[in-house]
């Protein structure tokens, strides 16, 4: 646990010019506050104010005032910035918000969501763990600067160079976040060309969402500096793999796997089926903040690898739950494969802690596995099988998310009404608006 007087010692000793403190707004998008470092002290002793009213989903203009309250632990030399020809080093502080009219921590910090949600395990006598994969494309510029959606190379699963243009890439992104304190295990060309991943080690929940969202401020500076441009979009290409974020689960107590069992046939202990069951009761619903876009539904369908059934598996990867072989018990984990990357971390980890958890506090049991490939299944099989569908549209996810009052307690009253109404203002414009798809289709036709 780091302290005030750390860091102060730490900007000293780094030669700190600048801090950026950075929060994130209800939709996931990262925002920061840059201060000289010579105010850091007051940074740590009185917070930083900022208008929460220009916040997408903050508050109302009439009760604005917010304060940012630094992280100690989340202390970190941003390594691009720092090698900059001017000789400057900037840092970074995640911070909590803080509402100044009570002092108490803001309902509408994501942050604040994932942090009731840890304090409801911890009463619980648990401690989530979390391990995701996030996937991105790589995609060259136009001569202005702008994404395109040409991808940087032509590479598959696991190809080398030639075929893999960006390992050079993925190697500078990994050093940098060595850097910022990430234990990186693997990096890989995935199946699309132009896509790729990048694992780091799982941590407890609320590390593990800062790491995500450092994680793809990094990708994207990185592929910046390399004239290219980097996207967490799930489906930026029709007719080849989206970018998922598979995240890895699993509840500890006291240094213990609780989710391992010797006896068992997939070595899943009871709290893990109980939370299993959680997760995939509350599948429609988690799917709304899982994936929160019009175009995370162009990922979540047949065909590319991406789940849409509700069921769980050790042998598949069709199933919405996945189960990985482990090799020592405290690798016991269950893998849900629908999130995609461009997710608010804080609140997807928040929803799926409290899923489980519900699964647990109501002794829910899981169905069987499912060892086919659903895929293959007819309507009536999967009918016969109990087998539903993810929801299809951001509409209809959204839809599930206002029926469901575990999810909207797990994410408070005022995030789930700011949620909902932002999707569902997203969902009607897109709804109204004319696709190219449709020109092309349409526009000579009739």
């Amino acid at each position: 646990m780091m302290t005030k007087a750390d860091i102060l010692d730490r900007i000293d000793e780094e030669g700190v010019d600048f801090l950026r403190l950075q929060f994130t707004d209800i939709l996931g998008t990262v925002k920061n506050v840059s201060i000289p470092a010579g105010q850091a002290e007051k940074a740590f002793s009185e917070g930083i104010y900022f208008d929460g009213s220009s916040i997408e989903g903050f508050v109302r203009i009439q009760e604005s005032d917010m304060r940012l309250e630094p992280d100690p632990d989340t202390f970190a030399v941003l390594p691009w910035r720092s090698r900059r020809s001017d000789g400057t080093v900037s840092a970074r502080l995640i911070c909590d918000v803080i509402n100044t009219t009570t002092g108490e921590p803001f309902v509408g910090d994501p942050r604040f969501v994932l942090r009731r949600a840890i304090q409801r395990a911890k009463d619980m006598g648990y401690e989530l763990n979390a391990g995701p994969e996030p996937e991105f494309f790589i995609f060259e510029q136009d001569e202005d600067g702008r994404a395109t959606t040409k991808t940087h190379d032509a590479g598959g699963y696991f190809d080398l160079g030639p075929k893999d243009m960006a390992q050079e890439i993925r190697a500078e992104i990994i050093y940098m976040l060595q850097e910022m304190g990430f234990e990186v295990e693997a990096s890989h060309h995935e199946v699309a060309r132009g896509q790729h991943e990048i694992d780091f080690k799982y941590d407890d929940a609320l590390t593990t969402a800062d790491n995500i969202a450092t994680f793809r401020a990094v990708v994207r500076a990185v592929a910046g500096l390399h004239g290219v441009h980097a996207t967490f979009m799930p489906k930026p290409i029709s007719g080849i793999n989206g970018s998922g974020m598979h995240t890895h689960l699993s509840l500890f107590q006291g240094g213990t796997n609780l989710f391992h069992d010797d006896d068992d046939e997939f070595n899943l202990s009871e709290e893990a089926y109980a939370f299993l069951g959680g997760i995939l009761e509350h599948a429609p619903a988690i799917t709304a903040i899982c994936n929160p876009t019009v175009n995370s539904y162009k990922r979540l369908v047949p065909g590319y690898e991406a789940p849409i059934y509700i069921a769980w598996s050790d042998v598949n990867r069709s199933a919405l739950v996945r189960k990985p072989a482990a090799r020592v018990p405290a690798a016991s984990r269950i893998e849900l494969r629908s999130p995609d990357p461009s997710c608010n971390p804080y609140l997807a980890l928040a929803v799926m802690l409290h899923a489980g958890l519900d699964g647990i506090e109501k002794g829910m049991e899981a169905p069987g596995p499912v060892r086919e490939n659903i895929y293959d299944f007819t309507e009536a099989d999967r009918l016969e099988r109990g087998i539903e569908t993810l929801p299809s549209t951001l509409g209809q996810a959204v839809n599930a998310l206002k029926e469901d009052d575990v999810i909207l307690d797990a994410l408070g009253s005022h995030v789930s009404e700011k949620f909902i109404e932002a999707k569902t203002v997203e969902y009607t414009e897109y709804l109204a608006s004319v696709s190219g798809w449709e020109l092309e289709r349409y526009l000579e036709t009739f």
